[in-house]
């Protein structure tokens, strides 16, 4: 049953991670006008953001040209999620995979009735947090759900290494597919963007889509089929981008200077591989046409400028032509583009392939190489696989039960 979600408005926001996706979100709601409270575990990471605000601009590309920019002073800055979270309507985490443990146990004994939580990307964060309330015992009654992708593509500017109080948007996504745990409480997460301001271009564009479960959420998520064959297969145009090539470190681009039609190839084939698994599993996922693939923003183009009329991208940029579209990344193979995506995506796809019968040659290929750069075996050492999730034991039927009604289904 559909609720009022309206009392969120005149709530506080609290957002959770101090880089660049949870600065940029917490700036983007802040200018928003609406009150807002940024946490983060690292002290330098929101060191001064008291005095200084937090400047947001960049050019945030998107098909009906949405932008919002200035500097943002948040309400509260703090390293004290209690402070951050009492109170709030919504709270969104927007933090690497590896650090979802620690945020996401610290949390579970500050919910209260009523709150929303929203994760961007969410990586299986809603599932955990399902899991960590029922072993901690919680029982508040919130929405949990995340999103497949972030509201934008955004970076933190560096000096040096040193972190300024400054985001940019490279783009805004039009369109998100979301979904939350369990898919019961669906109408009333989608209703609940409508009072999360960082989603204003989605909710003034083409919409959120709703997923068709957490586990949709997982293959939508566009970062493991395009940046791990990319990375990993133009290794050595990103370490000799600067060393051999001349060009400054940071300035290489995956997009812009990695793909190429061979690996656009490949990653064709590892969504193959994603969609025969979420077949199997019996869920939906977003599809996409072959040619989608080949195009320097790859799959990424349509959320945030949209297809045309014939289901077509409505922009391409092609892969026989300079670009420089593309957001910066990786800079090594100590990348999130990597050591996120390899162990935490790609292995919990194998896993689901596994369980469920279907063949992985190509995204396993890219557990091998990954973890063969880094000198390891991610197949073993990676602390993300079902059981983690909490979903090891269940059947095919025990577990469409708990994504869709959960754990009382």
């Amino acid at each position: 049953m559909k609720h009022d979600m309206s009392y969120l408005k005149d709530l506080p926001i609290a957002v959770l991670g101090g880089g660049a996706v949870g600065k940029t979100c917490a700036a983007d709601c802040k200018l928003a006008g609406r009150e807002v409270r940024l946490y983060s575990r690292s002290k330098e990471s929101v060191a001064g953001l008291e005095k200084t605000g937090i400047l947001f601009d960049g050019i945030q590309r998107n098909l009906y040209g949405f932008e919002r920019s200035g500097k943002a002073f948040m309400d509260v800055v703090s390293t004290n999620m209690a402070e951050v979270v009492k109170g709030a309507g919504l709270i969104i985490i927007g933090i690497p995979a590896h650090a979802h443990e620690h945020y996401l146990k610290t949390l579970v004994p500050l919910l209260e009735d009523g709150q929303v939580i929203h994760v961007f990307t969410d990586n299986y964060a809603s599932l955990l947090l399902r899991k960590y309330m029922r072993e901690m015992g919680c029982t508040k009654k919130v929405i949990v759900g995340g999103w497949a992708s972030a509201p934008y593509g955004t970076r933190i500017e560096k000096v040096g290494g040193f972190m300024m109080p400054h985001v940019a948007a490279k783009y805004r996504a039009i369109t998100l597919r979301g979904a939350c745990q369990p898919m019961t409480d669906i109408e009333d997460f989608m209703e609940s963007i409508k009072y999360l301001p960082c989603m204003d271009a989605v909710t003034n564009g083409n919409g959120p889509v709703a997923g068709d479960t957490m586990l949709d959420i997982g293959f939508s998520n566009v970062n493991p089929v395009i940046h791990v064959p990319a990375s990993l297969l133009g290794v050595s145009s990103m370490e000799n981008w600067s060393l051999v090539y001349g060009n400054e470190p940071d300035s290489y681009s995956m997009y812009s200077h990695g793909l190429c039609p061979s690996i656009c190839r490949v990653q064709y084939q590892f969504y193959e591989e994603e969609k025969a698994i979420a077949n199997a599993i019996g869920i939906e996922m977003p599809s996409y046409d072959y040619e989608m693939f080949f195009s320097r923003r790859s799959i990424l183009t349509q959320e945030y400028m949209g297809l045309n009329a014939e289901g077509k991208d409505n922009v391409v940029f092609p892969l026989d032509k300079p670009c420089n579209e593309g957001n910066t990344g990786p800079n090594s193979i100590d990348h999130r583009y990597i050591t996120e995506d390899i162990p935490v995506g790609c292995k919990i796809y194998h896993d689901l392939g596994v369980k469920f019968g279907v063949p992985t040659p190509i995204i396993d290929s890219m557990i091998v190489l990954g973890g063969a750069m880094h000198e390891k075996n991610y197949f073993k050492e990676t602390k993300y696989d079902l059981a983690y999730l909490g979903i090891d034991e269940m059947s095919k039927e025990q577990l469409l039960r708990y994504l869709y009604y959960g754990e009382n289904a």
